[in-house]
Formats: structure tokens, sequence, C-alpha cells
């Protein structure tokens, strides 16, 4: 992540016209520190994206959400 920093950091200094790509990021929290410190690309498998779907407070409100859904409909 502190190459990343390091790269925007100069791009942004220097305002070369480019892209950066972050490639190979293996987890979630590095795809959202990518995206944070301003990487305008990732390349990462597709576990990590779907990933970032998971979240303990989204599954709970989500299991409460389709019970209440399924007291009202019946």
């Amino acid at each position: 992540m502190d190459l990343i920093r390091d790269i925007v950091t100069i791009y942004n200094n220097y305002l070369y016209d480019t892209q950066i790509l972050a490639a190979s990021v293996r987890h979630t929290r590095h795809l959202l520190e990518c995206a944070d410190l301003g990487a305008d690309v990732v390349t990462c498998p597709l576990n990590v994206i779907t990933g970032l779907l998971k979240h303990p407070l989204t599954d709970i409100g989500l299991e409460k959400f389709l019970a209440d859904h399924a007291k009202a409909n019946g």
C-alpha cells in the first residue's frame, strides 16, 4: 500500500496524465485501501470483489429484513 500511496503522490505532484493500476490485490481490505489511495484500476480474484458484499452487520440486517418480509406476506 505504501508503493501505491507513493505512486499516487508522485503522479499528482507532477500532473502526469496516466492511470494507476494496482495489480494482484489479494485481500478485500487492500482493495478498499487502493480505492481510498486513488488507484484507478485494480486486478484481483473474483473472491476479493465478492468479499466486499460480506459484512456481519449486513448479513444480520438482511436476515431480519427477510424474516419481517415473510411475516408480513404470510
